[in-house]
């Protein structure tokens, strides 16, 4: 990869958006912009539960890639949002495929971050012949101690933000912080699992980046009607009841065995993204993934954190998506 300055690209919208109708009762949201003859790439969130939004496509040049974004199950604009129900990472793999034939493609670009890293390798292992190249970040695997490390070991550097996730719970309750707001998050009652679905997504917002965003000052805010806000509080819910739905089965994957079996993707060209300081999915997994797949440009970023949008982690996520193209034009 050159050693240059990368940015994102200026925004652009989509060319359309459908759905995948599954017959077990989902609804896929995905879209596609850029050059409709281009060489196609797809974009997978993280999370689980989180989704995807216009900022994703502007990793790509528009002018050479057919870029495809997702909600994945039960995420965001997908339907039902926030069920939990036929979903799994093997369903995932599943729908991942499905849009690739429903939009005619042969093979294409995986893109991953944090949890789409997992889903990544996951359809590659599935569908190895179906990807042209691999560019991750922020690797997950889900095995237990990388869940250890979100769900209590994170507190030894930010006992603050674990003090306030913690604090939302009744002493008696705060043992096990997992069940405990998977009982919130679940409850029917809105009054009770709207504001739990805040405070859970807000504890991984809060360890995202090495420096935080400055707030951004209220005068430049929207004003909300009380219908929006519900609205943008169901969708906290959602991603909150994805992601708990997904953790209390180590997301469905055995992270040691995707581990061993990612020697076999050796004829897929690779890029490994990761910040030195991610506090979100510790550097160790994206190194020992370097080490199973050692063919793979591994780029790890000095001054970042687990965000994509930290300026490190975008110019070497951009130069990759650019070394791609110089590679297939």
């Amino acid at each position: 990869m050159q050693n240059t300055e990368h940015t994102l690209f200026p925004e652009f919208t989509a060319n359309f958006d459908d759905f995948l109708v599954t017959d077990d009762g989902h609804e896929i949201y995905y879209e596609v912009s850029g050059n409709p003859d281009g060489f196609p790439v797809v974009f997978l969130h993280g999370g689980p539960g989180g989704g995807c939004n216009p900022n994703q496509r502007r990793f790509f040049d528009p002018s050479f890639y057919k870029i495809i974004l997702l909600d994945q199950r039960g995420c965001n604009r997908s339907k039902p949002q926030g069920s939990t129900t036929n979903n799994t990472t093997a369903h995932l793999v599943a729908d991942l495929d499905a849009i690739r034939e429903k939009l005619n493609i042969d093979r294409w670009l995986v893109f991953g971050g944090s949890w789409g890293s997992t889903l990544g390798l996951s359809y590659a292992l599935s569908h190895p012949s179906k990807v042209a190249g691999l560019i991750l970040r922020g690797i997950f695997l889900s095995r237990p101690s990388e869940l250890n490390w979100f769900l209590s070991d994170i507190q030894h550097f930010y006992p603050d933000v674990w003090y306030t996730l913690e604090s939302y719970l009744p002493e008696e309750k705060r043992n096990n912080v997992l069940a405990a707001f998977n009982d919130l998050i679940f409850s029917d009652d809105p009054t009770i699992n709207r504001p739990a679905g805040v405070a859970w997504n807000a504890y991984e917002s809060s360890i995202m980046r090495l420096l935080p965003r400055a707030p951004e000052p209220d005068e430049h805010k929207e004003p909300m009607s009380q219908r929006m806000i519900e609205a943008a509080q169901d969708v906290e819910v959602s991603r909150a009841r994805v992601q708990i739905h997904y953790i209390n089965s180590l997301c469905f994957v055995d992270g040691a065995q995707v581990l061993k079996d990612c020697e076999a993707l050796s004829h897929i060209p690779t890029t490994i993204v990761q910040g030195r300081y991610d506090m979100v999915c510790p550097p160790k997994s994206a190194w020992q993934l370097s080490r199973a797949m050692p063919h793979a440009d591994f780029h790890i970023i000095p001054d970042a954190g687990h965000s994509a949008m930290e300026t490190g982690v975008v110019s070497a996520l951009v130069g990759a998506t650019e070394q791609f193209k110089r590679n297939n034009a």
